[in-house]
Parts: C-alpha cells; sequence; structure tokens
C-alpha cells in the first residue's frame, strides 16, 4: 500500500496480528543482543586481560558473531513483524509512514526488553560477569562517537529500505537479512574501536541498564536515532517514487480491525 501516516487505533493496541509482531520483535532482539553482548563477554572470558583494548582478531570475531545473529534474527521475524530488531529501525519507517505510532511504540517496547532479558540470561549464565555494554575510547570525543553513529546507522536504515521495502527491490528482498547482517558487521569493522558502533538504542540499553554502565550512554540513542530517521526520509521522499504502489516493510494495521 501507498505509504500514509497514522497513529493507529484503538483496537490494534488488542489485535492478534499486533501481538504476533510485537513478540517476533522481543524474540529476534533477545536472539541478537544475547549473541551480540555474548560474544564481547566470551571473547574477554578468552583472552583479555584487564585493562587491555581489543586486539584486531576480537573485533573481527564481534563483528562477525553481530552480522551472523542479525541475519537470524531478521529472518525469523521478517514475515511476522517486518524484521526491524532496532528502534532506530522502526524509527526510520515511521518518520517514513511505513508504520502507525501505535505499533511502533509496541515495537520499541518489545526491542528494549528483549535486549534487557537477553543481558540479565547472560549475566545469569556467565556467573554474574558484568555487561560491557558501549562507550566512547579514550581520545575519542563524544561528538565524533556521535557522528559515528549518525552515519553508520544511516547506512543500515538505508540498506533495510533498499532491499526490505523498496518496491523495485524484486529478488532482493529474499536476501534483505543477508544484507542487513553484513552492513552491521561492516560497521562494526569500522565503529567497533572508536565508540563500540551499536546502531541499535535496544542494543546498547539492554547492557547499560544490567551492567549499570552509563558512560557516553545518550550517544547510543541521539546518534541512531538521527541516522536512522534520516535514511528514511531521504529513501522515502527522494529514492522511492510516489506514484507507484507497493508493498511495505511492516503494514500499517488492516483498516477492518
Amino acid at each position: 500500500m501507498p505509504r500514509r501516516y497514522a497513529l493507529g487505533r484503538a483496537d490494534e493496541a488488542t489485535h492478534p496480528d499486533s501481538m504476533r509482531a510485537a513478540l517476533s520483535e522481543f524474540i529476534a532482539t533477545f536472539i541478537f543482543v544475547f549473541a551480540g553482548e555474548g560474544s564481547v563477554l566470551a571473547l574477554g572470558k578468552i583472552y583479555r586481560d584487564v585493562g587491555t583494548s581489543t586486539t584486531a582478531g576480537e573485533l573481527v570475531a564481534i563483528a562477525l558473531a553481530h552480522a551472523f545473529s542479525l541475519f537470524a534474527a531478521v529472518s525469523t521475524c521478517m514475515n511476522i513483524s517486518g524484521g526491524h530488531v532496532n528502534p532506530a529501525v522502526t524509527f526510520g519507517t515511521l518518520l517514513g509512514g511505513r508504520i502507525s505510532v501505535l505499533r511502533a511504540v509496541f515495537y520499541w517496547v518489545a526491542q528494549l526488553l528483549g535486549a534487557v532479558a537477553a543481558t540479565l540470561v547472560l549475566r545469569l549464565a556467565t556467573n554474574n560477569m558484568r555487561p560491557v555494554g558501549f562507550y566512547v575510547t579514550s581520545g575519542v570525543g563524544e561528538l565524533h562517537g556521535l557522528l559515528l553513529e549518525i552515519v553508520m546507522t544511516f547506512g543500515l536504515v538505508y540498506t533495510v529500505y533498499a532491499t526490505a521495502i523498496d518496491p523495485k527491490r524484486g529478488g532482493l528482498g529474499t536476501i534483505a537479512p543477508l544484507a542487513i547482517g553484513f552492513i552491521v558487521g561492516a560497521n562494526i569493522l569500522v565503529g567497533g574501536p572508536f565508540d563500540g558502533a551499536s546502531m541499535n538504542p535496544a542494543r546498547a540499553f539492554g547492557p547499560a541498564l544490567v551492567g549499570w554502565r552509563w558512560k557516553n550512554h545518550w550517544i547510543y540513542w541521539v546518534g541512531p536515532l538521527l541516522g536512522g530517521g534520516l535514511a528514511g526520509l531521504i529513501y522515502e521522499y527522494m529514492v522511492i517514487p510516489t506514484e507507484i504502489t507497493h508493498h511495505t516493510h511492516q503494514p500499517l494495521a488492516p483498516e477492518d480491525y
């Protein structure tokens, strides 16, 4: 259907489709954060002495863990919720008119709860290892980290639009989860040494809450939301022809709800 903007109807909040979509976002985000943060803790357990920085090999392993797990997470929920697994992706699709405000709020709550649940389980399963989360490394300013998050999340959400939303995507839709996983892994190789390369407020929030590490945390909300929103607006209004009727990443609730 064409893009349109809506707050969402009251009965959408209790409709089974909304519940299924929110549940799928919760589980998918749990899968992604568990593997992503878990890879950081695992490498710390195996290799890292206290106070040393991430090595090149560890960075590659972390990037691969995030790429693989996001590919799996998006694949598990793409046909149910649209495969957002990220509040910034949801924000981009909201600004693009692909999802109602009410559905977006449902997704945000599910994504944040999924991230917190995954980190809690990790802390329990690793004998109370404190989650690492994200922070700007020494010698890198907060504004530099903010710019990195904006640019990296722009690339992520632009990739989501190009492979999962664009009506001209054709066969690209089948590789959307793979492309989304690849861009996250590639961006971690770029931004990891500087600010950890979150690109996902939920991915940052879960470890920050459970590990109680809030240093520079605002960057991992403002940056991804700005980058994701900008990508959604640019792709919607400068790339997708307005006259084409097309399928959406996550449709608004049907009119007969």
